[in-house]
């Protein structure tokens, strides 16, 4: 039985998970308040967390409908993520695991969105290749069994989730920033103007989405009011256009490279209306198979966590207490 808890970015999460059982899965988000800044603030993310980890953990407890002392195990993310909100979650598992003198894992929260693949109603088995694509990473790699996995490519700078947020913030878009160009742009016509993709190049699966963001801002800036109102749905398919297009194409690079016949997808981004019909198309063309977790386990949340926390050894008491956070880092396998 393991109790799991993620507080990496803005979304306080806690999950319970017996086995192959998911008993609960609770996600308190923050968006409403993040939305008075335009995008997530970290110091306001930390207290949030403070408030709410103790609620949504008592929540999880009750949905899953078990005793606290049937816990053995308690994870949490440990990095990568913004620091305060990354130790309110390490402290409070910490101290559960303590209090119930059960065993504690930190996990990476990039092997969470790999292992949230794992989980019910549609679990994958190894081999297979992922993209991660979220608001803050954007990565490839190739997982060859349970708990590990080879890392094939990542973003250079900015992740692809950062990226459509960005865009969305250029054009004049509410937060959260993607959803609402991804909203827009389907009533718009990515054909009608060719922005960069970054790093499109032969044997590169490595990203780069700095480059489409500046073009965005010189188009934006150099062109008439008048036509940026008029085309103004246009110009979100045709940026989010480049997005997808670097994230299918390197996609589909790495299934050929790896010789893999399946595909996953996890992270925030895999919610983008386009990036899912373009890369069920392709797959469905080279004879791929494509497998993409329900939408509440590619946002960040704690089910993803204690699914990860399966294949990674746990740390005993006290050796556990002087586990710490990361706020960035590699992508540990």
């Amino acid at each position: 039985m393991i109790l799991a808890i993620e507080t990496s970015c803005d979304d306080t999460c806690a999950a319970i998970l017996n086995g192959d059982d998911l008993l609960a899965n609770i996600v308190s988000s923050q968006n409403e308040f993040h939305a008075l800044y335009g995008g997530v603030v970290p110091e306001v993310a930390s207290r949030h967390h403070l408030e709410l980890i103790n609620p949504v953990i008592a929540e999880a407890v009750n949905t899953a409908g078990i005793e606290v002392e049937q816990i053995k195990r308690v994870a949490a993310t440990t990095e990568p993520g913004l620091i305060g909100a990354l130790l309110v979650g390490v402290a409070t598992a910490k101290s559960v695991a303590y209090a119930l003198g059960a065993d504690f894992v930190g996990v990476n929260h990039l092997q969470g969105h790999i292992a949230a693949n794992y989980l019910p109603a549609d679990p994958v088995e190894p081999p297979f290749i992922c993209l991660i694509a979220s608001g803050g990473h954007t990565s490839i790699v190739s997982v060859r069994e349970y708990g590990r996995f080879e890392l094939l490519g990542q973003t250079l700078d900015d992740a692809a989730g950062e990226a459509l947020d960005k865009g969305a913030r250029l054009l004049g878009l509410p937060y959260p920033g993607g959803a609402e160009l991804d909203k827009l742009a389907m009533d718009g016509d990515p054909d009608y103007f060719v922005f960069p993709v970054g790093l499109d190049r032969r044997g590169i699966l490595d990203f780069s989405f700095s480059g489409v963001k500046t073009a965005l801002y010189y188009f934006l800036r150099d062109s008439a009011p008048q036509d940026i109102d008029k085309h103004r749905a246009d110009i979100a398919a045709s940026y989010q256009s480049a997005v997808v297009t670097a994230l299918v194409k390197k996609t589909l690079t790495a299934a050929a490279t790896a010789g893999s016949e399946k595909i996953c997808l996890s992270g925030g981004v895999s919610a983008n209306t386009e990036l899912r019909k373009r890369l069920t198309r392709q797959c469905e063309d080279k004879g791929l198979r494509l497998f993409i977790p329900p939408p509440e386990l590619c946002t960040d949340n704690a089910a993803m966590i204690a699914s990860a926390a399966r294949y990674i050894p746990a740390i005993p008491f006290p050796a556990f207490l002087s586990i710490g956070a990361v706020a960035s880092g590699g992508f540990a396998a």
